[in-house]
């Protein structure tokens, strides 16, 4: 793994007034990302996760502090300008696959890929490349979101999300609605293209799904509460499972 910082935050904090009351969510947190790494958030339920991962993806602004994503502080930007950087820098996988219901998975990948400007062609073979790196056969591709399975929908999502080339793949608790199948076929995905050098920054509560990162941050009342660093995943690696369960066992997982 490159020690390259493709990402990082100083003092990043993010507050919500919630029935008058001010609820601080992220605290003053200072982390890097590299390129090329697999990082998963984890913490228990209302630790920030969520929040950390739209902060630093642009998805939502921090209330203090800064975030600089590929070369670019995006702490200040418009709304207008944190949608152009995303659609550039970011890709988006969600525990809900949100595809469009009245357009076939294809075009769904293709609407996206559209917005940018490669040519229409260049990005119909890209997706072509990409559906079939997930195992999308064609006639699948053409139907509809309702016509497919879950795990079928969540993969046309990685291809959507990947379409445009991203620098850092983002996803939060993307296994979260799939039987034990899907997860892994989902997870072969994730851990296949960032073995070819895709960054990935994912939210998780599911210890399987953890056992793919090469770097775990923990999170606790929104401070970081500690790390663990795997190395990329190997099948089978009993050692890598040892260290995970200890390290979390100390976080009071």
């Amino acid at each position: 793994m490159s020690e390259e910082v493709i990402l990082s935050t100083t003092n990043l904090s993010k507050s919500f007034s919630t029935g008058g009351v001010l609820q601080h969510i992220l605290k003053n947190l200072n982390i890097e990302i590299y390129k090329g790494e697999f990082l998963v958030i984890m913490g228990s339920s209302g630790a920030g996760k969520s929040t950390l991962l739209y902060s630093i993806s642009g998805m939502d602004k921090p209330s203090l502090g800064e975030v600089v994503c590929c070369g670019e502080n995006i702490t200040k930007y418009s709304t207008d300008k944190l949608a152009d950087f995303r659609s550039r820098h970011c890709g988006f996988v969600f525990q809900q696959v949100n595809l469009v219901g009245s357009m076939s998975l294809m075009d769904n990948v293709l609407t996206l890929g559209l917005l940018g400007k490669t040519p229409k062609a260049e990005i119909i073979e890209r997706a072509k490349k990409l559906f079939e790196k997930v195992d999308i056969p064609e006639i699948t591709q053409a139907k509809f979101p309702n016509q497919v399975s879950g795990g079928e929908g969540q993969r046309a999502a990685i291809v959507r999300a990947l379409i445009n080339n991203p620098d850092i793949l983002f996803a939060d608790e993307p296994t979260g609605a799939l039987n034990a199948a899907n997860t892994k076929a989902v997870l072969d995905i994730f851990t296949e293209f960032n073995q070819e050098g895709q960054t990935v920054v994912m939210v998780t509560h599911d210890i399987k799904s953890a056992r793919r990162a090469d770097r775990i941050i923990y999170l606790d009342d929104g401070k970081v509460a500690g790390e663990c660093r795997l190395g990329k995943y190997v099948s089978g690696d009993q050692d890598r499972h040892d260290r995970l369960g200890a390290f979390l066992t100390g976080m009071g997982w």
